[in-house]
């Protein structure tokens, strides 16, 4: 099969590719095909961390929260100095009212893991807003008793990942953006040509047949002889 994606032959689903496309198709089937491992997690770990200990912890969480990806990135803390850690970032599942969401969040695990407990983010997508909890700070920052009574050997990334989601599933920590209402056009009379104008963002519509027509960005023509 990969032979003949690589030269240039069908695909799947019967669609022909570019060599950009083709390369980012393959990519993405590579991806899906490819398994965390212990090893290659632990890889990616510097050796300020317990390695083994702590890539198992992260290799176990990404069986059960198959939506959370490690990564190394950078941290930025609140006074402002910044360092490369380990981080969880993607969705995890939580029920609420008998519907399954998927919860943006980033878990960054310190150094110092498993003496000291992650930071937990929640991180809305541009179309979700945040619920003012007692469990999040202003930035999205999740403060529960599970990582403020954070202990070695009572507590572990799998747990706190399971706490997470029976208290969103309790009180949800976003909601969908409500849809913008339409913005008011200004309209006036051309009393020479008999036509109304109706100035609107982003689009035109012809009011004597509702036809909708593109216009210069930023505004509208709204339009009715009469």
């Amino acid at each position: 099969m990969w032979a003949v994606l690589l030269n240039g032959s069908k695909v799947e689903g019967g669609d022909w590719r570019t060599e950009n496309s083709r390369f980012l198709f393959l990519s993405e089937k590579l991806g899906s095909i490819m398994t965390l491992t212990e090893t290659s997690i632990k890889k990616m770990l510097p050796t300020t961390y317990v390695r083994s200990f702590v890539a198992h912890e992260i290799f176990v969480a990404t069986t059960y929260f198959k939506n959370l990806k490690p990564a190394m990135d950078r941290y930025v803390f609140r006074d402002g100095t910044a360092k490369t850690l380990m981080s969880l970032t993607g969705t995890i599942p939580v029920t609420f009212s008998g519907n399954l969401y998927n919860i943006p969040v980033c878990v960054w695990i310190k150094e110092r893991y498993p003496q000291a407990a992650p930071i937990c983010y929640v991180k809305p997508t541009p179309e979700m807003m945040m619920v003012r909890r007692g469990f999040l700070s202003g930035d999205g920052q999740v403060i529960l008793p599970y990582l403020k009574e954070w202990k070695k050997g009572d507590c572990d990334l799998i747990g706190l990942l399971q706490v997470m989601v029976a208290v969103f599933g309790e009180f949800p920590p976003v909601s969908m953006r409500p849809f913008p209402e339409k913005e008011q056009g200004t309209c006036y009379t051309r009393d020479q040509m008999g036509i109304l104008f109706c100035f609107y963002p982003q689009e035109m519509v012809n009011l004597s047949n509702g036809e909708m027509k593109p216009t210069v960005e930023g505004f509208g023509l709204f339009s009715l002889l009469y």
